[in-house]
């Protein structure tokens, strides 16, 4: 399928072919119709065609997460990861209309016409796959184009209801773009009298004709409006879009004593308190369209509000599309232009150019032939990274291409003895991109094409934790090699679902605990090889807050840090010492504020060879302190490890060190090289950590140890 993508290092705009996307919680539909966001699409626009210094400035906190990489890991991989985002292409668009062609959700069936929403979901491409409370069924009489503006729509009717207008007030709305002159037509069907506010004339024009009870420029405004209600607004809906503070100074002097100023525009907010305050004036800062926006439930899991939280997203798009249905919202006069998608570069010049005016520029899509079983794209040329491999290498596919697989896997295939066949992830922009890049033969949207292709012998799993386990079953089981990324599973049934799949197909499984594959943690251990005592490790980990919001938190996809990151700390542990840990007592913070249970933790695992392991895991540090040190103690010999860059090893009062400075030494190339060998991997010990994890989180809620046996998962 086609796809219109920004390349973020230059700005311009292409027309790519991408496979079609998998369908997950919701539907996938064939677009007819999508509407450009000419504001904020225009804005990532511009962003995109400044130089690095210029992106910089506008980004200023991406740059402080840069510097602070670059604190722990080192110039290079910080480098590494801030030019893979930008060499990622950005899908563009947020509200479409279409068909379903394939559906996960018991609301929608096959043929029906909906308008979808949503960033990263409703883009402009001729197939999207998007979540069900993103998706609205459109009512009879409303036609394709129509309701291709109901995102849009949306972000205007939330506006209206924070304005929290009644029958006969007077509301002014100030910037009579294409969401002010929506938000004219609403107010107009909440029976409320307008004036509608800018500074073309041919927009107050159009106002008028659309119902706006009086329009006005600036010049001679404050005696139209007190000509238009004596005590002033009611409310002010303020829709433009402009870094300047004029239009929320101008609130000011429009509303009434004790009046409503609602901001749906991206606009300056140098508030004028003197003005406010006399009127005591209330300031709402309108968030995009209803409840549920930047919510995971709700806009990913499909996991509704009750009705009580009356005016969701989704119940907000389904009431613009009635007032559409009832004709009390004309979107015919403000369709100024519509492109074929493949003229979609031509749209974005109109634009940005000023050429001529627009207001509502939809890109219109035509069936392409392919259907929506489109879901593989093949590359008839080799990519850019692609270099021969010896003829008896085997041949890898990969299902995955997050931030993690991008920075610390994929850059290390190049070097690898094997022929890179598929790759594969759900949403088709990212399986493009990613196979383009590193020379795979094919990019596919459906992981088992992965599995069931007869000339792929090994699979590398880098998706979401929750799909670790089921889907390194699936390999095992279709007779391919499995590396699948930590954790191994989130759960004890999946874990011992992966015991008996690997046992039944004789596949080997490695999992991705890269640590112990460091240059430094193999120095390390060979220090300690003859040590005459057990040993006392110290792992500590000063993390820093992951958001709230991030997916890893989430109990269904990532299992939270403990599940997700103590795992490697273990593992390291069980390298270093040789033995299998047998016991565990943790203990953790009681959450707080935004402190999660299992986030700040310290675990104490007791070894089958006597040896004592502490692990702790926090995030209340500073982030510029290093992130990872690791103690060892044993036989009077001691040794330290700080972020994989620095080692120091030490007995009898001689010392040896040694730096890295550019980059770490974390093990993920030399662990790929290994898989890809044919090394035999510690499969009882990945399998030993996993259930440390999981007893860990038993003694925390527990309060008392919990014992480690492999025997409980078969092996």
């Amino acid at each position: 399928m086609k796809q219109v993508l920004l390349d973020l290092q230059s700005g311009s705009i292409q027309v790519e072919n991408v496979p079609v996307p998998a369908v997950t919680r919701g539907v996938v539909v064939e677009n007819a119709y999508s509407l450009i966001s000419a504001g904020t699409e225009s804005s990532l626009i511009n962003l995109a065609q400044q130089s690095l210094v210029g992106k910089a400035k506008a980004r200023p906190d991406d740059v402080k997460k840069v510097i602070q990489k670059i604190g722990t890991d080192g110039p290079l991989p910080a480098y590494r990861q801030a030019m893979s985002r930008l060499a990622k292409p950005e899908p563009l668009g947020y509200s479409s209309a279409g068909t379903v062609v394939t559906t996960a959700s018991d609301e929608f069936e096959v043929g029906d016409r909906v308008a979808c929403a949503g960033a990263g979901y409703a883009v402009h491409a001729e197939y999207v796959s998007v979540p069900k409370n993103l998706c609205v069924r459109i009512p009879d009489g409303v036609e394709f184009r129509e309701a291709a503006f109901t995102t849009v729509g949306a972000i205007a009717m939330h506006g209206v209801r924070n304005a929290n207008v009644t029958v006969g007030e007077n509301v002014a709305v100030i910037g009579l773009g294409l969401i002010g002159l929506l938000t004219v037509q609403i107010l107009k069907a909440a029976g409320c009298r307008v004036i509608g506010i800018d500074i073309d004339p041919e927009k107050l024009a159009l106002a008028a004709d659309l119902g706006a009870d009086v329009v006005s420029s600036y010049d001679g405004l404050f005696e139209r409006v007190r000509a238009f209600s004596p005590f002033g607004a009611d409310a002010v809906v303020i829709t433009a879009a402009t870094r300047s503070s004029a239009p929320i100074e101008a609130a000011g002097r429009l509303v009434r004593s004790q009046g409503r100023v609602v901001v749906v525009g991206n606009v300056g907010m140098d508030v004028p308190r003197d003005v406010f305050y006399e009127k005591e004036a209330e300031v709402v800062v309108s968030r995009s369209y209803g409840p549920g926006r930047y919510d995971r439930n709700y806009e990913e899991r499909g996991i509704d509000y009750p009705i009580y939280v009356r005016w969701t997203e989704k119940r907000n798009m389904e009431a613009f599309l009635e007032l559409v249905r009832q004709k009390k919202i004309d979107l015919d006069r403000l369709i100024t232009h519509t492109f074929p998608l493949d003229e979609a570069p031509g749209a974005y010049d109109l634009i940005n150019s000023g050429k001529e005016r627009f207001i509502g520029v939809l890109l219109q899509y035509s069936p392409n032939g392919s259907g929506a079983s489109g879901t593989v794209v093949r590359f008839p040329q080799p990519g850019a990274r692609r270099r021969k491999a010896p003829a008896a290498a085997r041949t890898l596919g990969c299902i995955g291409a997050g931030v993690h697989a991008q920075s610390a896997l994929y850059p290390h295939l190049s070097a690898l003895p094997v022929n890179l066949g598929g790759l594969a992830t759900a949403t088709g922009l990212s399986a493009q991109t990613v196979a383009k890049k590193y020379g795979f033969s094919y990019c596919t949207t459906d992981y088992r094409r992965i599995l069931d292709d007869p000339d792929i012998d090994a699979v590398m799993i880098a998706t979401r934790n929750d799909l670790h386990a089921p889907m390194a079953i699936e390999a095992l089981r279709a007779g391919k090699d499995v590396f699948v990324e930590k954790p191994l599973a989130t759960d004890i049934e999946s874990l011992r679902r992966i015991v008996e799949a690997r046992n039944e197909s004789g596949q080997r499984l490695m999992v991705g605990f890269n640590r112990r594959h460091s240059p430094l943690a193999v120095r390390m251990k060979g220090f300690f090889a003859n040590r005459p005592t057990p040993a006392v490790l110290h792992y500590r980990v000063n993390a820093g807050q992951i958001p709230p919001e991030h997916w890893v938190h989430d109990d269904e996809q990532g299992g939270g840090m403990l599940i997700s990151e103590c795992c490697h700390f273990i593992d390291f542990m069980q390298y270093i010492t040789g033995a299998r840990p047998v016991q565990v007592v943790a203990r953790a913070i009681e959450p707080t504020g935004t402190l999660r249970k299992y986030d700040n933790f310290q675990a104490t695992l007791t070894f089958d060879d006597g040896s004592l392991g502490t692990v702790t895991y926090t995030t209340l540090g500073d982030r510029s302190y290093p992130k990872e040190t690791v103690e060892v103690f044993a036989g009077n010999a001691v040794g330290r490890i700080t972020d994989f860059r620095d080692l120091e090893l030490r007995r009898e009062g001689r010392a040896s060190r040694e730096k890295r400075w550019l980059t770490q030494e974390k093990g993920f190339a030399e662990e790929l090289l290994a898989f890809v060998k044919g090394e035999e991997p510690d499969f009882a010990g990945s399998v030993a950590t996993t259930l440390a994890t999981f007893a860990a989180w038993e003694s925390i809620d527990t309060g008392a140890a919990r014992e480690i046996d492999i025997g409980r998962v078969g092996l």
